[in-house]
């Protein structure tokens, strides 16, 4: 896939991802991919009126995995539920969805707006939910030195 291989070779320099505190709770995949979603929705439109406008390719990543974001988020649903009751759960995902989303409200604290169309793209191409697990774990960290071996998948 040409796409991986430019961006791999493109964002080899880019990274230092911050550790996570060993009291933080491992976040489990449906959270991983909720969060990976929020974030390039919300940078996608950020950089929507730039040259490198992703919102297409984000359009394609959504309509290629709605299968898997949708999974995602009912299993947070009920995830939460077990702690909130059924009534609540949806008033905590979406609170935790608009806290997600205020995270990247300045940006993706690495990547800039081409690289971003870039991962999008190859991201919108990707098959099942493996690799966009493994997308996330890179690009929801703050620093690090991504290897997105998920795009040659």
């Amino acid at each position: 896939m040409k796409i991986a291989q430019t961006l791999a070779a493109g964002l080899a320099a880019f990274g230092l991802l911050a550790s996570v505190p060993a009291s933080a709770a491992p976040m489990s995949s449906a959270e991983k991919l909720r969060r990976l979603d929020i974030m390039l929705m919300v940078t996608g439109l950020r950089c929507r009126t730039t040259a490198d406008n992703f919102q297409a390719d984000y359009g394609r990543f959504t309509t290629n995995h709605i299968a898997e974001l949708n999974a995602a988020s009912n299993a947070m649903k009920a995830e939460l539920a077990g702690r909130h009751g059924a009534a609540g759960a949806t008033r905590a995902l979406d609170r935790l969805s608009v806290i997600m989303a205020n995270s990247y409200g300045q940006g993706h604290p690495w990547l800039d707006c081409r690289q971003l169309k870039q991962v999008t793209r190859g991201l919108a191409d990707a098959r099942g939910s493996e690799p966009l697990v493994a997308a996330a774990d890179q690009l929801l960290e703050s620093t690090g030195t991504p290897q997105f071996a998920w795009l040659r998948r």
